[in-house]
């Protein structure tokens, strides 16, 4: 590989890098509801469990967001590193 495709996988990969935590963060919380909810229906919830479900419910929205947010930013990234790409193939 040459360095200017070296130089392009430098920054995707910057950027893979929080993405990954961010989703290994999320399917974490996912884990967590389904988890509450199964000893919901079971009948098997503390009290004050279901305010606290309701707040990871709550969170698990939130990080969907901000994964939505991301993944806008990394297309945008993607886009841009490739129209700065397209004139260097022409020459």
């Amino acid at each position: 590989m040459d360095s200017q495709s070296w130089a392009l996988l430098i920054p995707i990969t910057a950027m893979l890098i929080p993405i990954s935590a961010i989703v290994m963060a999320g399917m974490l919380k996912l884990a967590k509801v389904r988890l509450e909810e199964a000893k919901a229906r079971a009948g098997a919830l503390p009290d004050g469990a279901l305010a606290e479900l309701d707040h990871v419910r709550g969170e698990m929205d939130q990080m969907r967001h901000e994964l939505a947010e991301v993944q806008e930013r990394l297309d945008f990234t993607e886009r841009l590193l490739a129209q700065k790409r397209e004139p260097d193939r022409l020459s």
